[in-house]
């Protein structure tokens, strides 16, 4: 019993401590495009959606009116990483690792 409780402490300290551990990989990549995650149906304006959050239980919501547009709204397409782009621009693709382009 007294190695449970020493147990316990540690694993809080470690997960108040590591950034991420214990995140969700959709609420982390989320987060890492500078959004919110929402319980609504739809992101309210001036926000769009893009994906889901805390193992898809949210909706991720992405500012519109910030530097961080997405590829679409760019006039770009996303693609496959494995695709090569005859030129990349900046935006946001809701699948991870995907880039943006004008021209494939």
């Amino acid at each position: 019993m007294k190695l449970f409780s020493c147990f316990i402490p540690l694993l809080l300290f470690l997960l108040q401590v590591v950034p991420g551990l214990g995140l969700p990989k959709d609420t982390l990549r989320c987060v890492g495009y500078h959004g919110s995650c929402l319980r609504a149906k739809s992101c309210p304006k001036p926000f769009a959606a893009f994906g889901t959050c805390a193992w898809r239980q949210k909706i991720c919501c992405i500012d519109t009116t910030s530097n961080f547009h997405t590829c679409q709204d760019e006039g770009g397409h996303c693609v496959h990483p494995r695709i090569k782009c005859l030129q990349e621009q900046e935006g946001l693709c809701p699948h991870r690792r995907w880039k943006c382009c004008t021209e494939v």
